[in-house]
């Protein structure tokens, strides 16, 4: 990470703070459980991404049976990421926090720059955690300034998924659309004669704004460039028109769980996680496809997504902290987690395990997301940086799709993101050169 890269990532975050109100100064920590024969109990919080729980059970018993000193209470923080950043956030004002907790791909920066992460990268080298061996590109996405706050844990890309037996009926291609033109003028159409909602897509609650940064992206647009938000110009308002129309023409319907009507057959086709492969492989009711994200060759129209697990700064037990997420992300658990899941393996090793060529042959989808790793690229300032970023984006995405001007919209939320990035990020950003 280069020093402008750094400036840019540590400004933006110290920012977002600002805005969301972090505590971060609170020294309240979770409580020392320790007993007198020498035990320690880990207070862990997680979401369980992708209905997660009963398999992090699973590789707490074996973690308890090989370290009989390390206790595990597993709690329940929250239905999604941002339940959880706001019950951590809360508890740093008094509350006892966890000694491990997931942290999304957007929530992460604002409470390690306000120092209620620990640096992991010592931590790490105590517990013998190979650090090395996570892939590169997620793992150093939790870097400041050389430091890691994060371990990858449940991480993703968008994925394109179709049914195979809609789009045979309809007389489309047994594959996704190369580009999002080719959708509009071929697939599309095809798709809704043959009388199916041809795409169903989460709504703006639910993360259109993380499936539209693909779509954007493949058009040419960006929400911003660097810390000045462009959404609003020519490449940015012919992507909101696009994705207008695709609800005008009723290609795309927006709800709040984009699978519900992908696996009852009422839609050809849906924009979801790799997370939620596994849910619709094991569903069974769809022959079920999948593709990278429409782009054309040549121009990265992806992000990452999900989440990693940090280790809080006042925590009384950081080496078992770091004990405890070095062994659920080994390349063993690794493994077993993807695998039960859908997530992509996190660890190079796991990646290129014989279990998980194995998988594969049996679960060709699972090819997909790692052969689409290396087309993605960092998230958009405007979403990833700004406080809230994506929840405005989402819900200007929400008046789109009702059918509001596409320029005025965008318009008002440029100037809404561009304020706090002018007020809040740029003056740390100055003060940091």
């Amino acid at each position: 990470m280069n020093r402008t890269r750094k400036l840019l990532l540590t400004g933006a975050a110290v920012a977002s703070l600002v805005l969301s109100g972090c505590a971060g100064t609170s020294s309240s920590g979770s409580v020392e459980q320790n007993d007198p024969n020498g035990k320690v109990t880990l207070d862990v919080w997680s979401n369980h991404p992708a209905n997660s729980k009963d398999t992090e059970k699973e590789i707490i018993a074996a973690f308890e049976k090989e370290n009989p000193n390390i206790k595990i209470k597993l709690t329940d923080a929250g239905k999604d990421y941002e339940e959880v950043a706001q019950k951590f956030n809360a508890a740093l004002t008094g509350g006892q926090t966890p000694d491990v907790v997931v942290a999304s791909d957007v929530t992460w920066y604002n409470f390690a720059l306000n120092d209620n992460f620990a640096p992991l990268d010592d931590l790490m080298k105590k517990v013998d955690a190979n650090p090395d061996d996570y892939v590169k590109s997620l793992y150093d996405e939790y870097t400041i300034d050389d430091k890691h706050y994060a371990v990858p844990y449940a991480r993703s890309t968008p994925l394109f998924y179709y049914n195979k037996d809609l789009f045979k009926k309809a007389g489309v291609p047994d594959r996704g659309p190369k580009t999002w033109e080719e959708w509009n003028k071929d697939f599309a159409p095809k798709l809704k004669a043959s009388g199916v909602l041809p795409l169903s897509i989460p709504d703006g609650s639910n993360y259109l704004d993380w499936y539209f940064q693909g779509m954007i992206w493949s058009m040419g647009g960006s929400y911003s460039q660097d810390l000045t938000v462009n959404v609003a110009d020519e490449k940015g308002v012919a992507a909101g028109k696009f994705l207008q129309d695709q609800f005008k023409n009723d290609y795309f319907k927006a709800t709040k769980d984009a699978t519900v009507p992908f696996t009852t057959g009422q839609a050809a086709a849906m924009l979801e996680s790799t997370g939620s492969l596994q849910g619709v492989e094991e569903d069974g009711k769809v022959n079920v496809g999948t593709a990278f994200l429409p782009t054309p060759e040549g121009i990265p129209g992806v992000s990452t997504g999900g989440c990693g697990l940090a280790i809080p700064a006042n925590s009384k037990n950081q080496e078992a902290a770091a004990k405890f997420i070095a062994f659920l992300t080994n390349t063993e658990n690794t493994v077993k987690f993807s695998q039960a899941t859908g997530y992509m393996p996190v660890r190079t090793s796991a990646v290129d395990s014989e279990e998980t060529k194995s998988y594969i042959k049996e679960h060709p989808n699972f090819q997909t997301a790692l052969d689409q790793l290396p087309k993605t690229k960092a998230q958009d300032a405007a979403r990833a940086y700004v406080s809230g970023g994506g929840q405005k984006i989402g819900a200007a995405l929400d008046k789109i799709a009702q059918g509001e001007d596409v320029q005025s919209t965008f318009d008002a939320l440029q100037k809404d993101l561009q304020k706090i990035i002018d007020s809040q990020i740029k003056p740390k950003l100055d003060k940091k050169k």
